[in-house]
């Protein structure tokens, strides 16, 4: 029971800076100014709606009579909920109209008759809009009025899940749908307190969480002394932790928690939780749902033990098909053990009863994924190996058969599955190259186990024959081979593998360059022997543009693909370290590209783009997520440098932006830039590249670009309003809810924005230890391996690259007639071949140094 309440109330560590390589920008920080500026959208948008109701459907709005009581000027939850769904045919459900009219009743816009808080498509519910803020719209044609009302219910459309959610956690509990209870649960997935707790957990608590809000800051939510009674999660805004004699003690802020101590203990409350700001909303569970919760965890728990001590910790599942795949097998999910055990309860459960063109099972996907972090491969290979030779001690001659060739089967079943997802990476494992070497060779010697692999073989090359169209069944005899069904990636980028010699460049004081050969994994140690003699007093230091300076460590490896944006290598003694200075390359162009970029169409650039991260995108192994955040000592021979140079593209792009406006001095010439990286930014939407798109989004929203009022000035209303449209993706609230909600309408193929998924990984690495109770936690591995078959999924279909046709990126910025913006001339074309045009974006040439940036900045516009 005790470790269940460490599992259940223990908050995650506190974290370090997010993503060393790629941080999120500060300008993506919620601000007071960006709810005020919401706001008022809002109620513009309603302005709108209100204006095309009452122009086309002026009976809507009138008198109501029910239970002998008149109700003025108003029009029933149902008939709103009707007139959205026909302006809005993209609206799939009741629901989503629901929710944008509840956005209105949030802001005080649409007020209920009897002033309840929730939107009910009822015939019996009315609303009003409010007197104070609406009158007609006076608009001077018909097409500004529908322009209107379509960017309105853009704008309601992305705010409307928000405040749905809200509207359901408003709700009492047993007034919650089975559908309310899935959207809960959903979102407490993200919740920074609810991050180490178990699926089951996460269920129960969507089942009794309260909300609670609060309006003023400075509103005392409990004092020091209390009685413990409730749990708290802050939803929204911040509190400050006081203590007698000590003041302030800590800040909490949006997804954190407080107060379960004095649950657990049944002790007064040790600290005081004042309101830091107005308007602050906490999610509530009371004492007796808390430890009715904590109660049912113990009960539906079993452990498995051996001499004594506890070897695997099962978990009852909720419903066959729930969380965690091993639910599908069985009615228990694995929440710890010792490795040995969970793989022996894994080929367990594994089912035969298929021709091997089954999906690969999700809670043995999920072991091998996350297998180097627990259980390296040399480990893992001897205990299949074992497994594969295990023999039955008691019962029959035909029992011990059977249940020999089933073991073999379940070992090959589960490697075949390993294979699947590594490819011909597990070639490059030396311990993994040699077992499944020796073990193709015993599987060979078997002519029952090989003979049923061999048809299994041959149904996967029909089916995949009759996906690709191919007319023949080549090598029909073939021999049984693990990576039979791998093939090379096929783009013109090439993975880089650990052992990959690729060339160094380091610098010495003096700034000339030493270039030599090295694998891609050589530790620092081994980088020096190959410059200076062991016995000097030399070191390796790493700096960026900025001169700031980091001293390596003798056993940091792959050095060279970690290293950031602008960053170089530098030989010295350590004496010289603090002299050292950045180069001059180091700083960047000192002139923009803007001329060359006026000469390339916007889709054109954004389609190279495109082409090119999924370049990068296909040579990342998604496994490599896993390194990096564990770190490459977790998994010796493990490479990490495609993922790396994957995320410092994003960078590149991202500073590129930013370069290229705050380098082009002419105002015209910057404003038509400015439009044109917001249309690159729209095509790279519209072509589901949402890593470049959220690259060129942040450049845009740098404080050097924010700044730059008269260019923001001459950008048109119409692709400011689109950039609005697109700045509400970025919103950081809710874990970046905004651009969840997005994302989960997407179906493959897409590149996802990776720095968030690496923020997932790293919220969920540091918020859960990976031993509990010195068992293996497995829970924690499950989630990380979700996060990391997002990337699977992005990739399960193939991309195509975009047609040259126009498409919605293009008619969105028709403003009118087509304008020449380009000063040049048709000896201006051959700059605009997508091999010019792939060269220039895969040199971009930046500068990262944001005190440069902002002083050029400034230059340009005082």
């Amino acid at each position: 029971m005790e470790n269940l309440v460490k599992s259940f109330c223990s908050p995650p560590r506190r974290r370090t800076p997010e993503i060393g390589e790629t941080p999120l920008p500060e300008a993506l920080d919620p601000k007071d100014t960006m709810k005020q500026f919401l706001s008022d959208r809002v109620v513009k948008a309603a302005r709108s709606v209100y204006s095309v109701m009452i122009e086309k459907n002026p009976g809507l709005i009138r008198d109501r009579k029910h239970h002998l009581k008149t109700h003025r000027q108003c029009c029933s939850g149902k008939e709103l909920v009707d007139w959205l769904m026909k302006q809005n045919e993209c609206l799939q459900s009741r629901s989503q109209a629901v929710g944008m009219w509840q956005v209105l009743v949030d802001e005080g816009i649409l007020l209920h008759v009897k002033q309840d808080l929730n939107f009910l498509d009822k015939d019996t519910q009315f609303y009003r809009f409010q007197d104070s803020e609406f009158g007609p719209n006076h608009v001077s044609n018909e097409k500004e009025l529908e322009d209107e009302l379509h960017e309105a219910l853009s704008l309601l459309s992305q705010l409307g899940p928000d405040a749905l959610l809200t509207m359901i956690l408003r709700k009492c509990p047993s007034q919650r749908s089975a559908e309310d209870l899935e959207v809960i649960y959903e979102e407490l997935l993200h919740v920074k307190a609810a991050a180490h707790l178990s699926s089951s957990v996460r269920k129960e608590l969507a089942a009794v969480l309260v909300f609670e809000s609060h309006v003023k800051s400075g509103t005392v939510l409990f004092s020091q002394g209390d009685k413990g009674t409730s749990w708290y999660i802050i939803w929204k805004g911040s509190v400050n932790v006081i203590t007698h004699g000590k003041g302030i003690v800590t800040t909490l802020h949006e997804g954190e928690d407080f107060g379960q101590l004095a649950l657990l203990n049944d002790a007064p409350r040790a600290a005081t939780i004042i309101l830091r700001e107005d308007n602050c909303h906490f999610l509530r569970v009371d004492k007796q749902d808390f430890i009715r919760i904590l109660k049912d965890v113990e009960a539906n728990t079993v452990r498995l033990e051996e001499h004594g001590k506890t070897v695997l910790v099962l978990e009852k599942s909720a419903d066959c098909n729930g969380q965690g795949g091993a639910a599908a097998n069985s009615k228990y999910t694995v929440m710890s053990g010792t490795p040995e055990k969970i793989l022996e309860h894994l080929l367990d459960t594994l089912k035969l009863d298929s021709n091997g063109n089954d999906p690969i099972d999700p809670c043995v996907s999920d072991f091998l994924l996350t297998h180097k972090v627990f259980m390296p491969s040399s480990q893992l290979c001897s205990a299949l190996q074992h497994h594969y030779q295990a023999e039955l001690s008691k019962g029959s001659d035909q029992e011990k058969t059977a249940y020999i060739f089933n073991t073999k089967q379940k070992v090959v079943k589960l490697i075949a599955q390993w294979v699947a997802l590594y490819g011909l990476l597990l070639k490059e494992d030396p311990d993994v190259r040699d077992f499944l070497e020796r073990l193709k060779k015993e599987v060979a010697a078997d002519y029952r186990l090989s003979s049923i692999l061999k048809e299994q073989f041959r149904e996967r090359r029909r089916t995949k024959m009759m996906e690709n169209g191919y007319q023949s069944l080549s090598k029909q005899n073939q021999q049984f081979d693990w990576f039979s069904s791998c093939e090379e990636p096929a783009g013109r980028l090439q993975p880089i593998k650990a052992q990959d010699k690729v060339l160094y460049e380091i610098y010495k004081p003096d700034s000339k360059p030493l270039s030599l050969m090295l694998p891609v994994n050589s530790s620092v140690q081994e980088v020096m022997s190959a410059i200076v003699k062991a016995d000097g007093d030399h070191v390796l230091v790493k700096m960026n543009s900025s001169g700031e300076r980091a001293q390596l460590k003798l056993d940091a490896t792959a050095v060279y693909t970690a290293l950031g944006l602008n960053e170089r290598l530098f030989i010295c003694t350590s004496s010289e370290v603090q002299q050292l200075q950045p180069l001059k390359e180091q700083q960047g162009p000192e002139q923009g590209t803007t001329d060359l970029i006026e000469q390339m169409s916007s889709k054109d650039i954004a389609t190279e783009l495109t082409n090119y991260d999924w370049e990068l995108f296909t040579a990342m192994h998604e496994v490599e997520l896993i390194y990096y955040i564990f770190g490459r000592h977790k998994s010796p021979g493990a490479t990490t440098a495609n993922l790396e140079r994957f995320v410092r593209h994003f960078n590149v792009v991202q500073y590129w932006v930013v370069t290229e406006l705050c380098l082009c001095e002419d105002l015209v010439k910057r404003a038509i830039l400015l439009k044109k990286f917001i249309k690159i930014a729209s095509v790279l939407k519209e072509q589901r590249n949402l890593n470049s798109f959220f690259a060129v989004m942040f450049g845009l929203s740098n404080s050097a670009v924010q700044r730059l009022y008269k260019t923001w000035e001459r950008i048109p209303s119409k692709t400011k309003r689109i950039y609005c449209a697109y700045e509400r993706l970025m919103d950081p609230s809710r874990n970046h809810r905004a651009y969840r909600l997005a994302v989960a309408k997407l179906s493959p193929p897409y590149i996802p924005f990776m720095p968030l998924l690496l923020k997932d990984m790293t919220f969920i690495h540091e918020g859960n230890p990976n031993y509990v109770d010195k068992l293996v936690n497995f829970e924690k591995m499950r989630m990380l391996a979700k996060t990391v078959k997002i990337v699977r999924g992005c990739r399960s279909q193939p991309y195509v690259p975009s047609s040259p046709q126009r498409g919605l990126a293009d008619r969105m910025f028709l403003d009118g007639p087509a304008t020449r913006l380009s000063t040049y001339s048709d000896h201006a074309l051959p700059l605009r071949t997508p091999s010019n045009i792939r060269h220039y974006i895969q040199n971009l040439k930046v500068i990262d140094n944001q005190r440069k940036l902002t002083q050029l900045s400034r230059t340009i516009e005082c």
